[in-house]
């Protein structure tokens, strides 16, 4: 029988380690992934311009909300205080016809109790327009006519008077702050009529 050299552990080699070949990088390779985040970052992009977009056209609807809503508050003042007036200038004639009427009475009336019970509602009305800011438009003869505040009702030539004053009040104007809430019927001067030279035949 033939000899077998049988081998101890102690000599057998090592195996070697597998070794795992990687391909090197390629720019092909590495082109999927700088493509993808090439996407995300205009896809990015796209969204914030669109939430800009969005952001401006909430501030604009925002700006325009808020102009209207001063807008219509200020019309309703406006049509508030223009409904006063009309109110105000339909009381005033109910003043005018007290003032005529007791620049008419009789002397003789002058005391009665009931005369004095319609002197203070006179008071009321006037208290009352006091309170709302009403008062009486001062004119005086020689003020010059202002077309805000009067309203002509004759023009007539008159001595120590220049075209455009005042001679006389015919009814009393009434204002409420500046707003006018009936004009002051006047007499206004006019100029005196140039005299025509003679003819000469």
């Amino acid at each position: 029988m033939a000899e077998s050299k049988i081998q101890q552990p102690e000599e057998l080699l090592p195996e070697p380690e597998p070794v795992i070949e990687t391909a090197p990088e390629t720019p092909a390779a590495a082109a999927p992934g700088e493509n993808e985040i090439a996407r995300l970052t205009e896809a990015l992009e796209v969204a914030e311009a669109q939430a800009a977009q969005n952001l401006a056209g909430w501030q604009r609807a925002q700006a325009l909300y808020e102009n209207y809503r001063k807008r219509t508050e200020s019309e309703r003042v406006e049509w508030t205080a223009n409904a006063n007036v009309i109110l105000l200038a339909r009381l005033l004639p109910v003043l005018d016809d007290f003032e005529r009427a007791f620049a008419s009475l009789p002397a003789a009336l002058q005391e009665e109790p009931w005369v004095n019970g319609v002197r203070l509602i006179e008071q009321k009305l006037r208290h009352i327009l006091a309170l709302e800011g009403v008062e009486p438009i001062a004119v005086h003869p020689g003020d010059l006519f202002d077309p805000y505040y009067h309203e002509a009702v004759l023009h007539q030539e008159v001595p120590g008077f220049a075209e455009g004053q005042i001679i006389a009040e015919v009814q009393r104007g009434y204002r409420q702050g500046e707003r006018l809430v009936r004009p002051a019927q006047v007499v206004v001067a006019k100029a005196a009529a140039q005299a025509e030279p003679a003819q000469t035949a």
